[in-house]
C-alpha cells in the first residue's frame, strides 16, 4: 500500500471535469485508489465518490493506493495535480 498526499493548486477546485480525469486515469490501474479528506474515505474510480469530498482550492488529500500497479497508480494521479487538471 502507498500513500501520498496531494494538494489541489487550480483556482476552481474539484468539479466535474477534475474529478472525470481522476477517475479515467485511476481505471488505467488495476489497484483499488481512495482519496481521504478529514475523515472520509471514497473510491478514487467514482465520480460522484470524489465530487462528493467538496474539495477546494489548496485543499490536502491524501491518495491511498492498494495493488500490483499501485506505485504508477499514485504517481498518474500525483502529476494531474500538479499539472493543476490541465486548467492552468
Amino acid at each position: 500500500m502507498i500513500s501520498r498526499t496531494v494538494t489541489i493548486q487550480n483556482r476552481a477546485g474539484i468539479h466535474a471535469r477534475p474529478a472525470a480525469l481522476i477517475v479515467q486515469t485511476a481505471n488505467q490501474f488495476e489497484s483499488q485508489i481512495f482519496f481521504e479528506k478529514d475523515s472520509n474515505r471514497v473510491n478514487g474510480k467514482s465520480i460522484m465518490g470524489i465530487i462528493t469530498l467538496g474539495a477546494s482550492y489548496n485543499t490536502s488529500l491524501t491518495v491511498v493506493a492498494e495493488g500490483r500497479d499501485e506505485a504508477a497508480a499514485v504517481d498518474a494521479i500525483e502529476k494531474l495535480f500538479a499539472n493543476k487538471f490541465e486548467e492552468g
